[in-house]
């Protein structure tokens, strides 16, 4: 099988499906300081394909619930279009291929703190030449800048890798830093993620903790107000339908592809 003619096929396939780009890396050469290594999650990986989709507009709207509903329509999306990927690689190559979370499931435990993916996709993406870090610490793609989702699927089939970008995207204006409302960006290259969370998931875990330590030391007609306040219906609401982000600014702040498609 000639791999360059396996990559073209895939590539094409993956366009084809409306996904806006799409990179190869060779599975050497990911590296992420926090996630497993990928021969946990798959002894047999030979490669990963990137799937790089752009950002709705709602992430620039004030309304967090129209925000956060752009981000599950991208989030439905991607896991079809990652799941046909991954079953034209095996039907067409029979080859073995294995899809990883755009968001969630993950490890939900104290040293994770619930923020380290067991595949990362932004190195996965830097890897693929889809993007490179910027001074948010999210990866900017040259047309679309922060705003856009990777997701990955890891095969087992011998592919031919994408160059990573050896350019610099990030225009270092310090929006994302400056209108980070936590501080949670202060320091460069490190995301502070208990600062970052108190505010983008206010209704987390975090909030799930606080509440629940709250009510048991209530008295009951206590825990009457409590359970009829704003705040728990906001808790039952964001446990319903998974993390729920209520800040993009590091997202909408950051200039770099903010018009249009950049083509």
């Amino acid at each position: 099988m000639d791999a360059r003619e396996a990559t073209r096929s895939i590539k094409n396939f993956v366009r084809d499906l409306g996904v806006d780009d799409v990179g190869i890396a060779d599975a050497s050469a990911y590296s992420s300081p926090r996630s497993p290594e990928l021969q946990s999650v798959f002894p047999e990986i030979s490669s990963l394909v990137v799937l790089t989709y752009k950002e709705l507009s709602s992430c620039e709207s004030e309304n967090m619930q129209i925000a956060m509903n752009g981000r599950l329509d991208l989030m439905e999306y991607s896991r079809s279009c990652d799941y046909r990927t991954a079953r034209f690689i095996e039907r067409e190559y029979g080859a073995r291929a294995m899809t990883s979370p755009v968001s969630y499931p993950l490890a939900m435990t104290r040293e994770t703190q619930g923020a380290v993916a067991d595949v990362s996709a932004r190195h996965a993406a830097v890897a693929a030449g889809q993007g490179v870090f910027g001074r948010n610490n999210l990866v900017l793609h040259t047309r679309f800048g922060s705003r856009t989702i990777f997701t990955v699927v890891m095969t087992d089939l011998d592919l031919a890798p994408d160059r990573p970008l050896d350019e610099e995207i990030c225009t270092m204006c310090m929006e994302c830093v400056e209108q980070c409302p936590s501080g949670a960006l202060d320091d460069e290259g490190k995301t502070d993620v208990l600062k970052c969370v108190k505010t983008c998931q206010p209704y987390g875990i975090g909030g799930s903790i606080r509440f629940w330590g709250k009510y048991g030391s209530a008295s009951p007609d206590e825990r009457k107000e409590m359970v009829v306040d704003d705040h728990y219906w906001r808790l039952y609401h964001a446990s319903s339908i998974g993390f729920q982000y209520f800040c993009f600014n590091c997202i909408r702040h950051c200039p770099v592809g903010v018009t249009g498609e950049g083509d």
